[in-house]
């Protein structure tokens, strides 16, 4: 069974990459096969695995322009992290405009990923925004992961997301579903930190994930070393985060009635 996941909040520096990329990473290191859809034109999570966008080609670009395209054609695989990664181009960034009459538009990319079935867990890093190619992660997912920082204004954005969530499964993709909202950069010494938590949770009881990211200095190193955090850095605060983090998306997937067969 292939869970689809898409991680996306149109806020920007929330650690929605840095989640994508160390989950998937973590995942891998419990014999999960993991595959990356890099959907963001930026490529921060095809750079902080340590490829090059310059030279790349083939990639997300590809599968949204000819979703017919054979997924494997476009995959890159880090046999040392044990992940598969769909790499964002500079093509990319074109892409939406390329789309924009197309009748078909908003479901290239899950035309495409109906070739995955070989991975356990496919995981759309999306883009900051709520434009075409965070629409097709949405199509594309079976349900979303929602990280979220610990800063008042970071209530107000996830009212809009979930708004935009459940337009989109009017119109779009009925199935969708809320994985979970993920706290990241936690400061444990501010009591903004602690009280945005507890808002969050007051809000929305079942949908947060138990484990809290802290705000963590090796995490915000990884990415420059090409590295997730399980290799950079181990045993630090922030790789005992996002290894709690898969196991309790493993827990909790073990009975979660949502997956590709």
């Amino acid at each position: 069974m292939t869970r689809i996941y898409a991680f996306v909040n149109q806020k920007g520096g929330v650690g929605k990459t840095t989640t994508a990329i160390n989950l998937g990473s973590y995942l891998a290191t419990n014999n999960q096969q993991v595959l990356l859809v890099d959907l963001d034109a930026q490529g921060n999570a095809t750079a902080c695995l340590g490829v090059e966008r310059q030279n790349i080609n083939a990639g997300t670009y590809n599968l949204l322009i000819s979703p017919s395209t054979r997924l494997h054609a476009n995959t890159m695989r880090s046999e040392k992290l044990g992940i598969s990664l769909i790499p964002s181009s500079p093509a990319l960034a074109g892409a939406e405009v390329e789309l924009v009459n197309e009748p078909d538009r908003a479901n290239r990319l899950k035309q495409a990923l109906s070739q995955a079935s070989r991975y356990d867990y496919v995981l759309i890093d999306c883009p900051p925004s709520l434009g075409l190619l965070t629409l097709n992660g949405l199509v594309a997912a079976q349900a979303v992961v929602i990280p979220v920082q610990c800063e008042y204004l970071a209530l107000e954005g996830l009212g809009q997301l979930l708004e935009t969530i459940n337009r989109i499964q009017a119109a779009f993709n009925f199935d969708l579903q809320i994985r979970g909202v993920l706290m990241t950069m936690y400061d444990s010494r501010l009591k903004l930190s602690q009280q945005v938590v507890e808002e969050v949770r007051l809000h929305f009881p079942d949908k947060v994930f138990q484990v809290v990211v802290p705000r963590n200095v090796r995490l915000a190193e990884a990415p420059s070393h090409g590295q997730p955090i399980s290799t950079y850095a181990p045993d630090s605060a922030g790789a005992n985060a996002y290894a709690a983090l898969a196991t309790e998306i493993l827990s909790g997937d073990t009975p979660y009635n949502i997956g590709l067969s």
